[in-house]
C-alpha cells in the first residue's frame, strides 16, 4: 500500500509535465504570431533598408562635434566609395559670414532649353531611375502668369516657341520657409546664408515639408535611387549632393558644396543665354543687388508670404532670344 502510494507522484509527473509543455507551447505559438504580426509591415525590407546601430544613434547634425562629424563622414565615404567603386571627396563647407545668397532669373532671356535641369541632376547626384529633377521649366502663355495652366511637359522640335515664355521653378530658399515649420523632427532647417538644407540621415520621410512647399520644390525617394557608377559626382557635401537613400526628402541647396567655396551653381554655369544670376545680396556691388534695385522684379506666389530668395525679372526692352535650339528631353518625375 505504501509502495503503491509512493508510485502515484511518479506516474502522475509525466501528465503534469505534458500539460505544462502544451501550455507553454501554445503560449510560444501565440507569442510568435504576435511578433510576426508586429513585424509584418517590415517584411519587404532588405538589409540595406535597416540602419546600423551607428546610423540609428547618430546625433542631429547641429549637435555633432567635429569628432562626431568626422566619424559620420568617414562612414559615408566608405559606404559610397564601396558602392560606386570610386574615391569620394566628402566635405562640409560652412556658411560664410556676411553672405546671404539670392538667385535671379531673367524671364526675357530664358528659352526653355532645360540644360539647367540636366546639369542639376548630374551635379547633385540625383537618381536616374527614376530620374529626380529639382528644376521644373514651365512653358507659359505670353501675357499670363497663371502657373496652373502652364505646361511642364512641352516637347516641340525647337525652342523657344515665339508665342510662349519659360519659367524655371526650383527651391526658392524662403526667408520664412513653411517646410521648416512643419518638420516634426527638425531634419530640415535654414542656414545663416539663407539656404534651407536637409539632413538625409535624420529625415523620417513623413513628407510634411513636401505638402507645405508652395513651389513644388521637394522630392521624395519612393524607391532606392539609382546612379550609374560612371556618372557619380565624387565631389560631395554632407548637406547637399551626397547620394540619398530610399524614404527621404531632397531638394535644391543652391549647390552649397560649390557656392560656399566661391563657385557658381551648376545650373547657372550651363545656361546658354545668361538668364541666371546668383550672388550675395548683402554686397551692394553684387549683380543680384543691382538687379533688385534697377530691374522689374516678379516674385512667384508673393501672396503666400514666404519671402523667397529666388526672384524673376525682365529686360526693359523685352525678349532677347537666342537662335532656336532643340530642347533637352524632359525626363524625370519633377
Amino acid at each position: 500500500m505504501k509502495h503503491a502510494e509512493s508510485q502515484k507522484p511518479e506516474s502522475s509527473k509525466p501528465e503534469v509535465t505534458r500539460r505544462g509543455f502544451f501550455a507553454q507551447g501554445m503560449a510560444a505559438v501565440a507569442g510568435a504570431s504576435a511578433v510576426a504580426a508586429a513585424m509584418s509591415p517590415l517584411r519587404h525590407l532588405t538589409s540595406g533598408d535597416i540602419p546600423t546601430l551607428e546610423e540609428f544613434f547618430q546625433k542631429h547634425y547641429k549637435e555633432m562635434t567635429a569628432e562626431d562629424k568626422e566619424q559620420v563622414f568617414n562612414r559615408i565615404r566608405t559606404a559610397v566609395g564601396k558602392r560606386y567603386r570610386t574615391e569620394v571627396n566628402l566635405a562640409d563647407p560652412p556658411p560664410m559670414d556676411g553672405v546671404e545668397f539670392v538667385y535671379g532669373l531673367n524671364l526675357s532671356r530664358c528659352i526653355g532649353c532645360r540644360k539647367c535641369v540636366h546639369a542639376c541632376v548630374a551635379e547633385n547626384n540625383q537618381s536616374r531611375a527614376p530620374e529626380i529633377q529639382y528644376i521644373r521649366v514651365l512653358e507659359m502663355e505670353k501675357g499670363s502668369i497663371d502657373v496652373e495652366t502652364s505646361d511642364h511637359h512641352y516637347d516641340p522640335p525647337l525652342v523657344p516657341n515665339p508665342d510662349k515664355y519659360y519659367m524655371p521653378v526650383q527651391c526658392h530658399q524662403c526667408a520664412d520657409p513653411p517646410c521648416v515649420k512643419v518638420c516634426p523632427v527638425e531634419a530640415t532647417w535654414q542656414e545663416p546664408d539663407g539656404i534651407t538644407v536637409i539632413d538625409y540621415d535624420w529625415c523620417i520621410g513623413c513628407r510634411y515639408c513636401e505638402a507645405a512647399c508652395p513651389y513644388w520644390a521637394r522630392r521624395f525617394n519612393f524607391t532606392e535611387p539609382e546612379i550609374p557608377a560612371d556618372q557619380l559626382n565624387p565631389n560631395m557635401s554632407y548637406l547637399s549632393n551626397r547620394p540619398r537613400q530610399k524614404g527621404v526628402m531632397e531638394k535644391c541647396t543652391y549647390c552649397l558644396h560649390r557656392t560656399r567655396v566661391g563657385r557658381m551653381p551648376a545650373c547657372l554655369e550651363v545656361c546658354p543665354t545668361g538668364s541666371r544670376k546668383f550672388g550675395n545680396v548683402l554686397d551692394p556691388d553684387s549683380e543680384v543687388a543691382y538687379i533688385l534695385k534697377h530691374k522689374r522684379v516678379y516674385v512667384l506666389k508673393e501672396e503666400v508670404g514666404t519671402i523667397p530668395r529666388f526672384f524673376y525679372y525682365f529686360d526693359e526692352r523685352g525678349s532677347r532670344y537666342a537662335e532656336p535650339i532643340a530642347p533637352a528631353d524632359v525626363g524625370g518625375d519633377a
